[in-house]
């Protein structure tokens, strides 16, 4: 069955069978009304966590693609999200066409992905065969996920720590990350961390539709280190030239 943006996060059952890759991770997918920027952040005990993740285009909106993931669902949901399609909707239909070309070892009930459009709308999915702890959580305008954590405290305090934060929604999407982690987090540790924040022709300089992009790559403590480079774009935030932009 398809969950779509659940208020109630969840255990998922175990594998049957130990998995070929690492997959835990927990992200958040969120939107500021005040600017009209939506953004993510992800962190997981893999290298370069960002490269598979999150997918954003400042015509359509943002996905995450997780846990026994198949990547191919980042494209999928921006290019369905172009055409009007409500969250809810991408969701199940990605879901159900999905063709599940590796059943016995990367099977599509253990999938875990989130959409969101531009007006902040969202929907979450987090499939039964998800490696445990692994669940999803929804805000206002918010919703976090995660598979391989420590318990529900982390999805719980992302959106907690989303939802009290003050500044740019860059700091609020850092301040989610660290609630996770105070939560737990991926029960093997960290490694690397990323962020990303889109809305038309607001990034810096001209005809530029990415606000910030950043990846922690390798680090022991990725999202400190995140939050480090957070805090010295916010203190002379690039703008850019198209003048509606905030």
């Amino acid at each position: 069955m398809i969950l779509f943006g659940s208020r109630v996060a969840r255990p998922a059952l175990a594998q049957d069978a130990p998995s070929l890759w690492e997959t835990g991770t927990f992200s958040i997918l969120g939107f500021d009304p005040s600017t009209g920027e939506v953004g993510g952040a992800v962190q997981s005990r893999v290298f370069s966590v960002g490269n598979g993740v999150l997918w954003a285009d400042a015509n359509a909106g943002i996905a995450a693609t997780q846990a026994i993931v198949d990547v191919g669902y980042g494209p999928k949901a921006l290019a369905l999200l172009r055409t009007g399609m409500a969250p809810a909707a991408i969701v199940k239909q990605i879901w159900e066409q999905d063709p599940d070309p590796l059943p016995d070892t990367w099977s599509k009930q253990g999938r875990q992905f989130a959409v969101m459009n531009l007006k902040g709308e969202f929907a979450a999915y987090t499939g039964p065969k998800a490696t445990e702890w692994a669940g999803h959580r929804s805000g206002k305008f918010a919703t976090a996920q995660g598979n391989i954590l420590a318990g529900p405290a982390v999805v719980d305090n992302m959106i907690a720590a989303f939802e009290k934060t003050p500044g740019h929604l860059s700091e609020r999407l850092v301040a989610a990350l660290e609630g996770g982690q105070a939560g737990g987090g991926d029960k093997r540790g960290q490694q690397s961390a990323a962020l990303v924040i889109v809305k038309k022709d607001c990034g810096v300089w001209l005809h530029n539709d990415t606000v910030l992009r950043l990846q922690v790559d390798d680090n022991p403590e990725p999202i400190a280190e995140l939050k480090r480079i957070v805090a010295k774009w916010n203190e002379r935030r690039p703008r850019a030239v198209t003048p509606e932009c905030k």
